[in-house]
């Protein structure tokens, strides 16, 4: 079955890459090289999926990941950040927003299809589990 999925990366080179992985697999897939742009496409697309990088122009992506949590019809999402931030900082942010799965750069092909695959096989309830462990890491990482 097609699975919807949106890029969101400003590094054209990388963009066309990670398309053209995709759409070999039979996935469908759109892009966007902006935040502003990644919310109007995630909004009217609905994917089942989204490969969003951090430092984008015009909105960054932790804020698009906290404005697709907020809303209903894009709540639920899945969200792989992809991104050259390798901080445990930026990691913990970047959960804290509300991603499933986080991988720096550089990183293999087979990797980010990997971790694609296994999210679109998860239902709406992995996520849910999914984000209570991460509530639960963050309450622990906090000392609560």
């Amino acid at each position: 079955m097609r699975k919807k999925i949106l890029i969101v990366e400003d590094d054209a080179d990388l963009l066309s890459l990670l398309r053209l992985t995709l759409k070999q697999r039979g996935h469908s897939v759109a892009t966007a090289s902006n935040g502003i742009e990644a919310l109007k496409k995630a909004r009217s697309l609905l994917p089942d999926l989204m490969v969003l990088d951090l430092v984008l122009p015009e909105l960054d992506g932790f804020a698009v990941c906290e404005t697709l949590r907020k809303h209903r019809e894009t709540a639920n999402i899945k969200v792989v950040m992809l991104t050259g931030l390798s901080s445990e900082f930026t990691r913990y942010a970047g959960f804290e927003a509300g991603c499933n799965d986080y991988v720096t750069k550089p990183f293999t092909p087979a990797e980010i299809v990997s971790k694609i695959d296994y999210w679109l096989k998860q239902g709406s309830d992995a996520m849910a589990e999914d984000s209570f462990i991460s509530e639960q890491s963050v309450s622990q990482a906090r000392g609560r």
